[in-house]
């Protein structure tokens, strides 16, 4: 606390006057004089160095849509401790591709970030890339929700969420656990039950022993253990515990369990007054993705050539297609409008041609011996001369262009899967007179 450290200070100030060349014996006094003042108190007495009870968790507030861009935002405040976590949402072909042995390859659809910058402890350090307390927080605090992520099928979404640590005192890892829950429930991701987490300490003086709720920065420095507990209403997903003495007894262990699932009701009961579920509809910026399933032979004929035709399909509609082995499309797009277009143009491509069907085409090659046009969904029919008009035709150029929109109907498909249209059975008859006249 402050005041430990302006006494501390003026203690260490007043000795290094009289003893300079000691400045490292003179700390290392002091802190070993506060530290056992510390322990004892706690251990004794049964106050801690902010005057919390043993059990008692530090003031908790809750924030849901705090960044109006992000998808989902929750910030989460206990005690000195601040948490901001963002989230945002992808399409399947967004998931981080990790690299494994033997050239496997692990997909990860559900991402957890966490950040520490030097001012959330009042410092100027140089801002780096994440060292290894960082990462081991984020995979701590991904751990803890990755149970109550939806699956592929009934949420087919990428889901990164970045956890920034605004202010540091004790237990950020857990804070970024339930900045986390709110954020997903913010975001309208159906997660399967929220979660919160807690640190738990340990103070042990012989044969006493202290067990300490939502340990603080000095708790945790001069305490024995650093035991992480997160979990939902029915139970733990995920567990770390940081000790300094040679192990604990089961009824300890029991009892800091015990302590654990009454500090996570109680967050969690502080959580559920901004938000108790996750919302039903997903933010109007996060991208709309469309599933529709086809038959896995039929994926050729979407990709294309190269992928010529699904590359068509990106540019005409703005979207991001992601086919799976087994049949599965997932069209993600801004709008749904964009999305709607190019399932319906997946469909009309997958879609099995009938005779009899009526299409409005485009013509796109002309033969001497009848015209090749393209109908909905990128397939290609030719229309032989005699089938362009009732009366005769001496040149195909005389009823039709390349880029002429033609009516055609499907009279014939051969066993090669080749389809025969013609444009004459879409024409009304002419009047029989004029039929013999022409002949």
């Amino acid at each position: 606390s402050e005041k430990t450290d302006e006494v501390t200070d003026e203690v260490k100030n007043h000795f290094l006057e009289l003893y300079p060349e000691e400045e490292k014996a003179i700390k290392e006094i002091c802190e070993g004089i506060v530290k056992k003042i510390v322990r004892s108190r706690i251990v004794n007495d049964g106050v801690r160095p902010d005057n919390r009870k043993l059990d008692e968790i530090r003031p908790i507030s809750s924030r849901v849509g705090v960044l109006g861009r992000a998808h989902g935002t929750g910030l989460f405040t206990r005690g000195e401790t601040q948490v901001l976590s963002a989230l945002t949402l992808g399409a399947l072909g967004d998931v981080q591709i990790i690299d494994g042995l033997n050239d496997e390859e692990e997909e990860k659809r559900y991402m957890h970030h966490y950040n520490f910058p030097s001012f959330s402890v009042g410092e100027t350090g140089p801002m780096r890339g994440p060292g290894r307390r960082e990462i081991g927080h984020g995979a701590l605090a991904e751990r803890a929700l990755e149970p109550m992520i939806p699956n592929e099928e009934e949420f087919p979404y990428t889901i990164r969420i970045v956890s920034e640590v605004l202010s540091s005192n004790g237990s950020t890892s857990q804070a970024s656990v339930c900045g986390s829950t709110l954020a997903l429930m913010d975001a309208g991701v159906p997660i399967k039950a929220p979660v919160a987490g807690i640190a738990m300490g340990l103070i042990k003086e012989e044969n006493n022993v202290a067990v300490l709720t939502d340990i603080q920065g000095m708790e945790d420095f001069l305490g024995d253990m650093d035991f992480k507990v997160a979990g939902t209403r029915k139970g733990i997903t995920a567990i770390q515990m940081d000790i300094k003495i040679h192990g604990i007894d089961r009824d300890v262990l029991k009892h800091a369990l015990q302590e654990a699932l009454k500090g996570r009701l109680f967050i969690l009961d502080k959580m559920e007054t901004v938000i108790d579920k996750p919302r039903e509809e997903l933010s109007p910026l996060a991208p709309r993705i469309i599933t529709l399933q086809i038959n896995p032979d039929k994926i050729r004929d979407v990709i294309g050539a190269g992928g010529k035709v699904i590359n068509k399909i990106i540019d005409d509609t703005g979207v991001k297609i992601d086919i799976s082995d087994d049949g599965k499309v997932f069209i993600a797009s801004s709008d749904q409008e964009s999305a709607l277009k190019a399932q319906t143009i997946i469909q009309n491509i997958v879609r099995e041609i009938e005779v009899g069907e009526v299409f409005e085409g485009k013509v796109t090659r002309i033969m001497n011996f009848g015209a090749f046009v393209e109908i909905p969904g990128g397939k290609e029919g030719m229309v032989h001369i005699s089938k362009l008009a009732h009366e005769r035709v001496n040149k195909v150029e005389d009823v039709v262009a390349v880029g002429d929109p033609v009516t055609v109907k499907v009279v014939e498909i051969d066993k090669q899967g080749r389809i025969n249209l013609s444009r004459k059975a879409t024409l009304p008859r002419p009047p029989k007179n004029e039929g013999s006249k022409d002949k």
